[in-house]
């Protein structure tokens, strides 16, 4: 008898354990938990037509947490939810689109969870469990686009080759505080990129939405694309002046007035028309060009669609990129910036690979410097350009202190080939310009060993420094500023004073200074960004690279890999 009552009672124990530990038959655990069981290893959990985007994390989330619902509390949606919804919504400012994260399924659930509160009853409870999961996958996927990017940039046409290390996030952990301490927002923003001006551009473009909705809204709408024959200065009149003038009032460059010729460029448009030069990256010297009109037919949505780019683009960065020394180039600004320990300490133009010889996106370590270079011209250069110019002028090498050099490396007389039998296409031969004042490299080159064999060098042509288009290279960066860049490069060598580097850079032959440390290089590619005081700028897409990163943006359910 004790026997039986023995048994009965650990028979009672574990029955009692398990109903603690098992999801109810009948509650919405038990319906979170049959939403993310799959029929199948090849089938994705859905529930209706939207199929999760998440599968070991939110497994993992629900499992650790017994199935309980994470948004639903005693059958209500709590303000919490009502927050994610929110924060959901809000993933437009970020430049993504909300529908990626069941924005719609969500919202008719609420919806339908409105009606039944008004109606005195109760959400059933299948809807509820659907809504919390859906809450929850949500979640995931917008802190891992925020985090990581929607897009992957190794999916692009374009290379990209600066890498990141991907911590593990945690993004189940770190829900489970945010919703326990109710810090929803706070929990999202820690996934931003850690870089201040990150949440600059993002309000820049909650901005940009809101002009978007007057752009629909004023007569201004319809306008169409400006053109112009020639420069239009001030005190010239032009029939295009009355649209000029309301798009400055548009973009509030300019307070109404009542003008007394409408068609001319009076003094009280020069402020606004050197503004909107200033925005665009252009030379504000008030004078309506090319560039200018350009800008004035940038629409509402034209500005959304490239600052959302942006914003993607500030994602993919690794945080080295705050290191406390750093070379950036931004090649669509044409400038170079060097940072130490936050502050930039030395700023200067540079040039860029033409559009079909587009200097690349990667990150690399400047380790020397090279004074008094020699440039050993590239054989595609060689081949189509120098050939066909010694055959046209026999003295060309020399007027330009360039020599020939065979495989060996030993020089060959130029007057010893027969250059009307030379074919460009397998010419043998290696030129190589010497040191000096016309070398085309200029005095010096800074070295960042790269698979793309891209540096940053001097150049003799000084002038080219003053367009404003200035994607005028082969592919490598020209400084505006090379003895400075050296100067500050080598501050912690004082060997290198500001006369030995002078020296250095006029010698026949290379000098060549290793650097006491390596030095992060980060070549990008940023055509819109805010400054510290929510300023926005703009440059064009010089590389075209803008419009395939926001298709990507625009389709849905990219998904990231291992979520």
């Amino acid at each position: 008898m004790k026997r039986i009552c023995l048994i009965l009672l650990l028979f009672m124990i574990q029955r009692a354990l398990f109903a603690q530990q098992a999801p109810s038959e009948n509650g919405i655990d038990s319906f979170i938990r049959r939403f993310l069981e799959s029929n199948s290893p090849e089938e994705k959990p859905k529930i209706g037509e939207n199929e999760l985007f998440s599968t070991v994390v939110i497994h993992r989330f629900y499992g650790e947490r017994n199935f309980e619902p994470a948004w639903v509390k005693d059958h209500k949606l709590p303000e919490i939810a009502y927050e994610m919804r929110y924060e959901i919504g809000q993933a437009k400012f970020d430049g993504l689109n909300p529908d990626d994260y069941h924005f719609q399924a969500i919202n008719a659930y609420f919806d339908r969870f409105e009606s039944a509160k008004k109606a005195g009853e109760k959400m059933n409870t299948i809807d509820l469990a659907a809504v919390d999961v859906l809450l929850t996958d949500a979640y995931i996927m917008l802190s891992s686009h925020l985090f990581l990017g929607k897009v992957d940039p190794e999916s692009l046409k374009t290379t990209w080759s600066i890498q990141r290390n991907v911590p593990e996030l945690m993004i189940d952990r770190k829900l489970s505080a945010a919703i326990q301490s109710g810090s929803l927002r706070a929990s999202i923003e820690g996934y931003y990129p850690a870089f201040s001006i990150y949440k600059k551009m993002r309000d820049g473009l909650r901005q940009l939405f809101e002009e978007q909705k007057r752009f629909e809204k004023e007569p201004v709408a319809i306008w169409k694309n400006l053109k112009i024959d020639k420069s239009i200065k001030p005190g010239d009149t032009h029939n295009q002046m009355p649209e000029i003038r309301e798009r400055l009032y548009f973009w509030g460059f300019l307070k109404p007035y009542q003008p007394v010729d409408d068609k001319m460029y009076d003094s009280l448009m020069i402020e606004g028309i050197k503004t909107i030069q200033r925005r665009f990256g252009m030379e504000p010297d008030g004078v309506i060009g090319q560039g200018t009109i350009h800008a004035f037919n940038q629409k509402p949505l034209d500005i959304i669609a490239t600052a959302s780019v942006n914003l993607e683009r500030l994602r993919w960065f690794p945080d080295t990129i705050k290191d406390i020394e750093l070379i950036l180039v931004n090649t669509a600004n044409f400038q170079l910036d060097f940072i130490q320990k936050l502050d930039t300490v030395l700023t200067s133009r540079v040039i860029v690979g033409k559009s079909y010889h587009s200097t690349p996106q990667f990150s690399a370590l400047m380790s020397y410097i090279v004074f008094s270079p020699t440039w050993t011209v590239p054989t595609s250069i060689t081949r189509n350009e120098i050939v066909p110019k010694i055959k046209k002028d026999p003295n060309y090498l020399a007027k330009n202190n360039m020599v020939l050099l065979n495989s060996s490396g030993s020089r060959v007389d130029p007057s010893s080939i027969d250059w009307g039998k030379v074919s460009a296409r397998s010419f043998p031969y290696t030129v190589r310009q010497e040191p000096g004042d016309h070398n085309s490299l200029g005095l010096v080159k800074f070295m960042f060993p790269n698979k793309n064999s891209v540096y940053i060098h001097d150049t003799p042509s000084r002038t080219l420094f003053a367009r404003e288009d200035r994607a005028l290279s082969h592919g490598c960066i020209r400084i505006q500023k090379p003895f400075e860049f050296a100067k500050i490069l080598l501050s912690n060598q004082p060997s290198w004073t500001d006369e030995k580097i002078t020296s250095a850079m006029h010698q026949s032959k290379e000098v060549t200074v290793n650097l006491d440390r390596k030095i992060p290089v980060a070549l990008i590619y940023l055509t819109h960004w805010a400054d510290s005081r929510g300023n926005l700028y703009f440059r064009n897409d010089i590389y075209d690279r803008d419009g395939e990163i926001y298709q990507a943006l625009k389709e849905t359910r990219i998904k990231k890999s291992g979520i």
